[in-house]
């Protein structure tokens, strides 16, 4: 073995680059893809460990930012131990390619927060199922008429700013992403201390004019929960957060990503191509 590492080469195996699927053999030393070139003709060595793939196509593992439950789990209403509940849906979801997640709670009470938060811990994936991230926590900071599916009896506001968010979910520690309409936090002073305390802000279930969302990205919102979803459709003279794809006010050492739910029913495959080809690089979750 090399002093650099052990070298691994994957053989008869497809993988993806430049968006295309071709048939090439892949290279990994120290956990890293490498390029093979140099290892040829400079380090002229050969592999340590050759793994004869199948024909299998490897790719990256998808990233789920928001994931309600599954395979009769709903992670917002457990029906036994939490922890049992995201541990079936971990090792489940690799079959789809996924290698880890955010699950996700909507509009609940302060008293289920309290007791299913402190419960999702933070884990690294590996061949017993997808790595746990931390929580999303979708609502109860919305507006009540973009509510979709979630119990208006449980929505609230942020009268009392971060206070409220601390009242309500109680340790944050766990939380990764939080989705709030940005209406609500008017002077952005707690989507500003959320973005201090690392949580990421995501833009959803929310009445919210164009003008509203980039003030919410300046203050450190970099994220839309579910494009054209639960929110103002887009209008040409006021396109709402949707205009956050193709805004010129936001910050330039600034990006805004988005969710999408890409089933041909809650997004039409028309809105799909708009928002991809408005802003390719900032789809990250197709729901």
């Amino acid at each position: 073995m090399s002093s650099r590492g052990k070298l691994i080469q994957f053989t008869n195996c497809k993988i993806l680059r430049d968006s295309k699927i071709i048939r090439e053999d892949l290279w990994v030393r120290n956990s890293k893809i490498i390029n093979p070139e140099p290892v040829f003709y400079d380090e002229k060595i050969t592999s340590d460990l050759k793994v004869d793939c199948g024909n299998a196509l490897i790719v990256p593992g998808f990233i789920d930012l928001q994931i309600n439950g599954g395979f009769g789990f709903d992670f917002s209403t457990p029906k036994d131990d939490i922890a049992s509940s995201i541990n079936v849906v971990a090792k489940g979801i690799l079959q789809y390619g996924v290698t880890s997640f955010c699950p996700t709670l909507i509009t609940s009470t302060p008293d289920k927060y309290h007791e299913i938060i402190p419960k999702i811990k933070i884990q690294n994936g590996g061949k017993h199922g997808a790595g746990v991230l931390g929580i999303h926590v979708e609502g109860p900071f919305i507006n009540k008429e973009k509510c979709g599916a979630h119990p208006t009896q449980y929505i609230k506001t942020l009268k009392n700013g971060i206070e409220d968010i601390v009242e309500t979910y109680g340790n944050l520690y766990n939380i990764r992403i939080l989705t709030l309409a940005p209406e609500l936090d008017t002077n952005g002073t707690v989507i500003k201390e959320l973005v201090r305390q690392g949580i990421t802000v995501s833009l959803g279930h929310s009445a919210c004019n164009l003008s509203d969302g980039e003030e919410a990205v300046v203050q450190g919102a970099t994220f839309i929960t579910h494009l054209f979803n639960a929110m103002l459709p887009f209008h040409h003279r006021d396109p709402g957060l949707v205009g956050l794809l193709t805004s010129e006010k936001i910050p330039v050492n600034m990006k805004i990503f988005y969710g999408i739910i890409a089933d041909g029913i809650h997004t039409h495959p028309a809105a799909l191509r708009i928002a991809y080809h408005s802003n390719p690089d900032g789809i990250l979750n197709i729901n």
